[in-house]
């Protein structure tokens, strides 16, 4: 089960950049590797409920219900957007060095959560990505999935904090230019709203 094909792949899914790993990344860069952590435990949170779905086969259910697949994919594009427009509006007000309480950390971890999960092509990629290392000789594919789920999602958390704390290594070098901060956040704002477009034309 756990075959050399599986790592490498499911590495190579959880390095790509994607809405996960640019919110960690932006997180870690403004705000400190505390809350690049608490990103990463948000996000792959977020990916619980998409394996859950796979594992029990309800994300064939949302493959075949349109009305279903739209209506959670223009929620996640419109929370995406959301995001864009705050980091955009914010441009310049982050404060570097500003203790972060433990609401403010949820509040990071909620969001990451939400970006993961308000995304349904997750649940379709899951469905089609975990049954192809399941042996067909098992006893219990079930538990076969359920193992490979635990075993992506912690690849998951240990690339997505590498990624928060990487980040958070160079805050040092922008954290005394304005000009810098300013085109990063704008940056990372347009990645996000981009994303979002990206996800709302998308089809099923």
């Amino acid at each position: 089960m756990f075959n050399t094909e599986f790592l490498i792949t499911s590495l190579i899914v959880v390095l790509i950049p994607g809405t996960g790993v640019i919110y960690t990344v932006s997180t870690g860069l403004f705000l400190g590797w505390r809350a690049s952590i608490a990103a990463a435990c948000g996000c792959t949170a977020g990916i619980i409920p998409h394996l859950s779905a796979s594992i029990l086969g309800l994300s064939t259910i949302l493959h075949m219900s349109a009305v279903a697949f739209q209506a959670v994919k223009y929620a996640g594009a419109a929370y995406l957007l959301y995001l864009a427009w705050l980091m955009w509006r914010d441009t310049g007000a982050l404060k570097f060095n500003s203790p972060f309480h433990k609401n403010g950390l949820r509040q990071i971890a909620t969001r990451g959560f939400l970006i993961n999960i308000l995304n349904p092509k997750l649940s379709i990629f899951f469905l089609a990505f975990l049954p192809l290392f399941v042996s067909p000789n098992t006893s219990s594919p079930l538990f076969d999935m359920f193992i490979l789920s635990v075993v992506f999602m912690a690849m998951t958390l240990i690339i997505f904090i590498l990624y928060g704390i990487s980040a958070n290594g160079v805050r040092r070098h922008v954290v005394n230019s304005p000009k810098i901060i300013i085109w990063l956040q704008r940056s990372f704002a347009a990645t996000f709203a981009a994303l979002g477009i990206k996800l709302a034309m998308t089809g099923q």
